[in-house]
């Protein structure tokens, strides 16, 4: 049978379309064509009927100007009044051809054409042409006799006459035209509204037939699922469609759905009837039984095994427990291991087989009347949280559909809790029966433990009572706990706010020694000047009082870096260094820088040191010299006769605390600056070692001083490792003993000394030329230089001074003048690169650092940087020394650095080791 043409609604629609669209086309080609004639018809009157009304009045037109230029002429003699008679006469034949030509389809009208042309000519004849001749030849009389009959007036007459008729026949003419325009126009009219009505009507005809089609289609699949609603859930009707288009395809759809829902409505009951048939089961056996007579119901298979996991010696073993149809033979096999045969395989893999290849030899269904071979054969494994705990193989006489494939393994899905379950229950009440007899066993012993309960009732009420005890106590503790934490916030804040306070004191102290130091620079500078008196223009008292002013500067400068460092010491910020020191140069250094002192105040100096000191210690020599150095000044200050002695020697063994044998040190050392002075008293012991304390105000009337010297010995020492002791009797004097260990293995508790030092002020030692000199990048031997030397490196040389503070100025200029030195002065650093680029190239430039507008670092950047001068010296002068700011001044282009107040003797040693390099 030959497949039935498919014609869907689309295509039908789409067809409906076309038939109108086609009407619709062949009308408007109708529609057109009259449309198109009744143009030409109504262009032909407007162009032929108006040209012939145009050339009538044209010609009459003429006539007139004719006319009007005769008696122009007559009446006045002018010759300008003949110029539109003669146009007027030579263009009228002209537009009278056009219309004699226009009007070639109208024989009557032409008639009346050539009779107005023929009395045109009699006028021209009789009346025109004559009365000019006579007016051109002055005949007045002849023109008043011609005028007198006037014969010209009977022509135009005429003429006017003959115009008027022929108007009125091309009048009727055109109004005769313009109503047939009209009756093809109505009947148009009509036409159109016949052929629309034509194309709706077709219109409707194949909506109407396209419409039937599909709806009568619709309703009878509407009604067949109405029939399959009314059924109550029974799904057999099917829906029949005899077209071919898109609701047929609505239509197997639906059926497809109706068998969809069918199948799952059957496996949905199966799968309800196999959960529901488990209930009540309390063995194994029984449950395989039921539950592979249940399934081969459903499924239809013919024979069925039930293996359910047991463990043993060998390992997991897979032991029959229920069989459906068996018959009970040799050929069945009551037990495999995990991966023996297909049972065991489907236990290792945890899949299911299905085979429909079944072969020869695979165990036979018996019946009533024989045996009969199995055309499928299906395993499937059952599980428990991913362990197999059971295996079934069904076999059936048909192969097994998808459907009950899928109903096996939705039934397994859960039946593996199922099995558990049972099992479990079993175990419980194998359980049970033991702990019933456990029971009697125990209920003899509870007796027994009875009289030991009450005996721990007793102890569990006393313990109650402690135990509340111990809760008041604890909550006593907690309370006393949150006490502490807040105490302790309250600390940490205060802390805090004291280290903003130390940090903002060493700022102030900073800045301050800058202030100091740089007025403090011209004093000492000037007053050293004067003190050589080089031009010998100073009396022996103005050189004292220039060295006066001298001494006073330095001790000023002493007291500023006593303040200094008791500012470090107190904010943890001192920089401590360890390094090798010779003991054995310390008797010297002491005779050399205290014994001048001991001369003027005729006091004997004494200094002992023992055999057993070893010559070299560890230790930061810088500061522990400064601690020497204040013991023996203090001693010198207060002692006004008698002795000052100095004992160094090392610790003895026996002599050893234990807080001194727990630091790691090589040794300890011990020295004493002993006085005969005037004494302490020991109530004040404790109080000299504060900052800005002295044993009272008379001490300080007397003897001055700040009461630093002690508080700064005293820490520096606790930095050291070490300490100072003190034993004195007010009247016969005082010994300072310093107790020092030598650090080889480096600070004792170091992670308590605080290294970040970069905001403290840095404390310029006095120290001795050699110390000075080694604070340059390029160290040199100090040599006394002859003044000859001194003019042959400073004579003439170039040097640019930068500072902001004429004091600075005015003494540094003066200083170097003196040498035979050129000085050229810039108040910062924009004005520095100004006078470099418009003068001659400098030597050598002082450059200040801390200066308005453009401070000096940025100054040799953009000396070294933009104007490309990498060797030309510059040295660094800066009275604020903090700490790095060497490094800072070095990175920044800077030859050399020199911290103020400056000494000369080390200023000039400076610029000549960069002059002569």
């Amino acid at each position: 049978m030959e497949k039935k043409m498919r014609f869907g609604i689309k295509s039908k629609i789409i067809i409906g379309y076309l038939i109108v669209i086609v009407c619709l086309f062949i009308a408007f080609i109708v529609l057109n064509s009259q449309i198109s004639s009744l143009q030409k018809e109504r262009n032909f009157i407007i162009d032929h009927d108006i040209e012939v009304h145009d050339l009538t009045n044209r010609i009459e037109k003429h006539l007139l100007d004719m006319e009007t230029g005769q008696r122009g002429y007559i009446i006045t003699g002018e010759a300008s009044y003949l110029e539109p008679y003669n146009s007027a006469a030579s263009s009228w034949e002209k537009d009278y051809n056009a219309l004699y030509q226009l009007l070639n389809n109208n024989p009557n009208q032409q008639e009346k054409l050539e009779k107005i042309k023929g009395s045109i000519q009699d006028w021209i004849e009789a009346a025109g042409e004559p009365t000019i001749a006579l007016k051109k030849e002055n005949n007045t009389k002849e023109l008043q006799q011609f005028f007198e009959k006037d014969p010209g007036r009977q022509y135009m007459d005429d003429m006017r006459s003959q115009f008027t008729s022929f108007r009125n026949v091309e009048k009727k003419s055109t109004e005769t035209r313009a109503t047939e325009l009209d009756e093809k126009n109505q009947k148009i009219k009509i036409g159109l509204y016949g052929l629309l009505f034509f194309v709706t009507l077709i219109s409707l005809v194949i909506a109407v037939v396209l419409s039937n089609s599909i709806v009568n289609t619709i309703k009878e699949v509407t009604q067949t699922i109405k029939r399959i609603t009314a059924s109550k859930g029974e799904l057999k009707g099917r829906i029949k469609v005899r077209s071919n288009d898109e609701i047929k395809d609505l239509g197997l759809a639906t059926n497809a759905l109706l068998e969809n829902i069918e199948e799952r409505n059957w496996l949905q009951t199966n799968l309800a009837h196999a959960v529901t048939m488990y209930q009540g089961i309390a063995s194994v056996d029984k449950l395989a039984e039921k539950f592979l007579f249940t399934i081969s119901e459903m499924t239809g298979a013919s024979f069925g095994a039930f293996y359910v996991r047991e463990e043993n010696d060998k390992g997991n073993l897979f032991v029959k427990q229920a069989a459906f149809a068996d018959q009970k033979s040799e050929a069945g096999r009551a037990s495999f291991l995990i991966g023996e045969g297909l049972i065991g395989q489907a236990a290792l893999e945890k899949r299911t087989f299905v085979i429909n290849d079944v072969p020869d030899t695979y165990q036979l269904i018996a019946s009533g009347l024989g045996d009969v071979k199995p055309k499928s054969i299906f395993i499937v494994p059952v599980l428990f949280e991913d362990e197999v705990i059971a295996v079934i193989e069904l076999a059936s006489l048909h192969e097994f559909t998808a459907l009950e494939q899928e109903l096996i393994s939705q039934v397994i899905e859960t039946f593996g809790l199922t099995i558990n379950g049972v099992i479990r229950r079993m175990e419980i009440a194998r359980l049970l029966k033991e702990s019933q007899a456990m029971t009697e066993e125990l209920q003899a012993q509870s007796e027994e433990l009875q009289t030991q309960s009450e005996e721990l009732q007793m102890q569990s009420e006393e313990l109650r009572m402690i135990n509340e005890q111990l809760e008041e106590r604890t909550k006593d503790a907690e309370e006393k706990s949150f006490e502490l934490e807040a105490a302790k916030e309250d600390l940490e804040e205060k802390a805090h706010q004291l280290e903003l306070n130390s940090q903002y004191k060493s700022e102030f102290l900073a800045n301050m020694s800058h202030e100091l130091r740089t007025p403090l620079n011209s004093i000492l500078i000037l007053s050293e000047m004067l003190e050589e008196n080089a031009a010998k223009t100073l009396s022996e008292d103005e050189e004292e009082y220039a060295r006066i002013i001298h001494s006073s500067g330095k001790d000023l400068l002493a007291l500023i870096n006593d303040i200094l460092d008791l500012s470090k010491v107190e904010s943890g910020k001192l920089d401590v260094l360890l390094a090798e020191m010779n003991m054995s140069e310390l008797p010297d250094q002491i005779e050399r820088n205290f014994s001048h002192v001991a001369e003027q105040k005729k006091v004997q100096l004494k200094i002992n040191k023992a055999q057993d000191v070893p010559d070299i210690i560890h230790t930061d020599e810088k500061r522990f010299q400064q601690i020497v150095k204040n013991l023996l000044s203090n001693a010198f200050k207060f002692t006004e006769s008698g002795s000052v002695t100095v004992s160094i020697q090392r610790v003895a063994d026996h002599r050893l605390t234990t807080a001194m044998r727990t630091i790691d040190t090589d040794c300890w050392l011990e020295i004493a600056v002993a006085d005969t002075g005037i004494g302490i008293p020991k109530e004040k012991h404790q109080l000299i070692f504060e900052a800005f304390q002295q044993v009272d105000g008379a001490t300080v009337r007397k003897y001055g001083g700040t009461g630093l010297g002690l508080s700064i010995c005293s820490e520096f020492a606790k930095l050291l490792g070490g300490w100072i002791s003190l034993s004195s009797e007010v009247g016969k004097g005082s010994t300072f003993t310093l107790y020092l260990p030598s650090l080889s293995n480096g600070l004792i508790d170091y992670e308590k000394v605080n290294f970040a030092y970069e905001e403290v002020a840095v404390s310029v030692e006095e120290a001795e030329p050699e110390a000075e000199i080694t604070e340059i990048d390029h160290p040199v031997q100090p040599v006394e230089p002859s003044l000859q030397d001194d003019e042959n490196v400073f004579q003439d040389k170039r040097v640019l001074i930068v500072d902001d503070d004429q004091r600075n100025i005015f003494a540094l200029k003066t200083a170097l003048a003196k040498q035979g030195m050129t000085i050229m002065t810039a108040h910062n650093g924009i004005e520095c690169l100004e006078m470099m680029k418009n003068s001659e190239p400098f030597d050598l430039i002082l450059m200040d650092i801390m200066m308005p507008q453009m401070d000096g670092y940025e100054a040799m950047q953009k000396i070294r940087g933009e104007l490309k001068l990498v060797d030309l010296p510059i040295i660094a002068l800066t009275a604020k020394a903090m700490k790095n700011d060497r490094e800072k001044c070095l990175e920044a282009g800077a030859s050399d650095y020199i911290s103020k107040p400056l000494d000369l003797n080390q200023l000039f040693s400076v610029m000549r080791v960069w002059l002569v390099n």
